[in-house]
């Protein structure tokens, strides 16, 4: 059973490390999970952690988010229960064009880059395009790869350029063992699953006891999503 551990940061102030870092249903313990929303429909529940951004299949639907509502989207930046930026990303089977979801990508990476918070992404058959928006942005925050089920080539090639892969249910064994350890998370993203049954299935694809693969992806989520909230606590 992986436990949800509470880890005290100061005295008065407690936290839940994630243990999925990417779905779209809230958790029955709020803070397990960082639940991804739109701008719009950001109301965060006590201890809970959120990923804030404009999914490409979407991006019609919710223009308004990088255009009349661009302060609301830019007030959540500095919110303390947002740990991320996204699901943004790039998708050749979304109806609209590539070029806009492009742009609409490139702003939600600035903001992940203004604000120093993780980019959640999203890819469906747009890998060369998503690569050379990485050399071109440069970016100094992690870019996570949500839901990936690629092959190890692609796998080996998207970590050279410093991506990190998130890991779902169904997955290529290659590409798990190329992002494991320091590369790897888990997620259910949308699927009705428990993230502890996500676990077991990467623990036993590993070889490796589910208690390592717990305390290396919780040393993961730490490393990556956590460090600025530390910073701010300490600024306190």
């Amino acid at each position: 059973m992986i436990p949800f551990h509470k880890k005290t940061i100061f005295c008065t102030i407690r936290m839940i490390i994630p243990v999925d870092i990417h779905t779209h249903r809230r958790p029955q313990v709020p803070g397990t999970a960082i639940v991804n929303c739109f701008p719009e429909s950001f109301v965060p529940q006590t201890e809970g952690w959120y990923s804030v951004g404009i999914h490409p299949w979407y991006i019609a639907s919710f223009a308004a988010s990088l255009n009349d509502s661009k302060a609301r989207f830019e007030e959540l930046l500095d919110h303390p229960q947002e740990l991320a930026v996204g699901e943004a990303g790039l998708d050749k089977l979304s109806e609209t064009p590539l070029d806009i979801q492009s742009d609409v990508f490139a702003k939600q990476a600035a903001l992940a880059e203004r604000s120093g918070k993780p980019l959640i992404i999203h890819c469906v058959k747009a890998w060369d395009e998503l690569i050379m928006q990485r050399k071109s942005m440069k970016p100094r925050v992690p870019w996570i790869i949500h839901g990936f089920r690629g092959n190890g080539i692609l796998a080996q090639q998207l970590l050279k350029q410093g991506f990190f892969l998130s890991f779902g249910e169904y997955f290529n064994q290659q590409a798990l063992q190329a992002a494991w350890p320091d590369r790897l998370f888990a997620e259910t993203d949308d699927a009705a699953i428990d993230i502890r049954s996500v676990y077991r299935k990467i623990a036993s694809s590993l070889c490796i006891s589910l208690e390592e693969l717990t305390a290396t992806l919780e040393k993961n989520v730490q490393n990556v999503f956590l460090l600025s909230v530390n910073s701010r606590n300490k600024g306190y």
